[in-house]
């Protein structure tokens, strides 16, 4: 099995460990080596088996044993600005990302690429025609249907709609049971409110809210 390390140790990072153990059930693919974060509750983790490796400066560092060069990273962080900052910064020492980790809960269909460390949580459903960047999170019943293209970090959160035909820049947040329609962009770094409904383009670096989804101009 290959080592894996899960950086984040918050909620994300223990539903990530969900997919990791779920795809492990399967068939035995991941040993997880333990979690990296600035903070982690470790009664959680000890509940899970898991252990706390330290943090992400001591990662960085090389002073955490357990992580070596043969051990994949994967980014339970949710947030894409500071998943980002986590891909630069840890890759310029050299460490490697995960494959995507997709959910045996998931459904993928065919014709559908998912870029190194990605995660499908359970009950996502990606159908085809579908490119998924670096880093991206697919959290539980987000759809993504035919032909969308997703930048790397994008982050879809629980019960987001992307249908057919849409693009998601670089470090978009999708805010819970947020509606992208057909065809539609939604530019790099935007964020797209919970339950917003978007019917038109929405540019880079905005907020976007309501249904329809607006943003200050």
């Amino acid at each position: 099995m290959g080592r894996l390390a899960i950086v984040g140790a918050g909620g994300h990072g223990r539903e990530v460990l969900d997919v990791v153990e779920a795809l492990n059930q399967v068939t035995p693919t991941h040993e997880v080596v333990g979690l990296v974060a600035d903070h982690a509750d470790r009664d959680l983790l000890a509940r899970r088996g898991a252990t706390h490796l330290g943090t992400v400066d001591d990662l960085v560092a090389g002073r955490i044993d357990d992580v070596d060069a043969e051990v994949a990273l994967v980014l339970a962080i949710g947030d894409p600005v500071a998943r980002r900052d986590l891909e630069r910064r840890l890759g310029a020492q050299g460490h490697t990302w995960a494959p995507a980790l997709v959910h045996p809960m998931a459904s993928v269909g065919a014709d559908v690429e998912l870029g190194a460390g990605t995660v499908v949580a359970a009950g996502a459903r990606i159908t085809t025609n579908v490119r998924a960047g670096r880093h991206v999170q697919v959290n539980v019943n987000a759809v993504i249907s035919h032909d969308c293209r997703l930048g790397d970090h994008a982050t879809l959160s629980p019960g987001v709609l992307v249908n057919g035909a849409a693009t998601i820049g670089e470090g978009v947040l999708l805010g819970t049971g947020a509606i992208v329609t057909p065809g539609h962009t939604v530019g790099d770094a935007a964020v797209v409110g919970a339950g917003a409904v978007v019917v038109t383009d929405v540019p880079a670096g905005v907020t976007a809210m309501g249904v329809p989804a607006r943003w200050a101009t």
